[in-house]
């Protein structure tokens, strides 16, 4: 029995912890680089025609504070859940976490990987702070989205890999009523299920899911998307009529293929 624990609690049988799924097969670069010239928005609103309808990881924002900077990778999950004091607590926390499914899922990551991570909201829980952090961007970690909170802000900030989470906080990952559960396995994070392998789309709009299998199919339609906005943004920035460029009026459709063959050939 952990020494932590009361000598009172007998500890469940069958649980042993950290729980681990398997690795999470990553996609194809090129689907990852095409997804790179879509906005989280776009993204959303198209999974959203498509059937797919929660996608938005709504709570978690962008603390880095740089409007520009995105991230699209594949998702390496971890779960907190709540503590109860007969299976893990947060007592001598500092030397039990390295054992926990916290220490083990940055063992994970591979270069481009999001870690995408369920705390339930928790304002208290920091779910990584700059060791952590450091770590993640050594291995090649591109960014997080935390549906918790992240300690040692300051200096995460100057690490520069972003992160999406609830707000900073003083407090370490099981110092509060959660504790590191299970790594590469499906998550809720804010509402929103991620399961490993999951393409992460994360802008200043905030983070999007794209389920992987489904990401070739939003490209087909998002990038051409993308596109017919970029051509009403200039319209209307000239003054043109609302109705005719936003959305594509018939009149706009034909201007807008006419801009568009015009851009292949000056392309190629």
């Amino acid at each position: 029995m952990d020494p932590a624990r009361n000598s009172a609690l007998i500890p469940p049988a069958g649980i042993e912890l950290p729980i681990r799924g398997e690795s999470p097969t990553r996609p194809p670069a090129s689907v990852i680089e095409a997804l790179s010239r879509v906005s989280s928005a776009t993204a959303s609103a198209d999974l959203h025609r498509m059937g797919v309808r929660q996608t938005f990881i709504e709570g978690p924002r962008p603390l880095h504070g740089d409007v520009t900077k995105k991230i699209v990778g594949p998702a390496v999950t971890l779960q907190f859940m709540p503590q109860r004091e007969d299976v893990a607590s947060g007592l001598n926390a500092e030397h039990v976490e390295r054992r926990t499914a916290l220490w083990s899922v940055f063992e994970e990551i591979q270069p481009g990987d999001v870690l995408v991570v369920q705390a339930f909201g928790d304002l208290h829980t920091g779910c990584m702070g700059e060791m952590l952090a450091s770590y993640l961007f050594g291995r090649g970690g591109i960014g997080a989205v935390l549906d918790g909170c992240v300690r040692d802000w300051p200096k995460i900030s100057e690490i520069g890999i972003p992160i999406w989470a609830r707000s900073p906080t003083p407090n370490y990952a099981s110092q509060s009523t959660l504790f590191p559960w299970a790594y590469n396995v499906p998550i809720a994070c804010s509402r929103v299920l991620v399961l490993p392998g999951d393409i992460v789309v994360a802008d200043a709009d905030g983070a999007v899911i794209v389920p992987a299998q489904m990401a070739p199919r939003l490209l087909e339609g998002a990038l051409e998307h993308e596109d017919w906005e970029e051509f009403s943004r200039l319209r209307l920035s000239e003054g043109g009529a609302l109705r005719t460029y936003y959305p594509l009026s018939d009149e706009g459709r034909r201007e807008y293929e006419e801009w568009r063959a015009a851009q292949t050939a000056e392309d190629s």
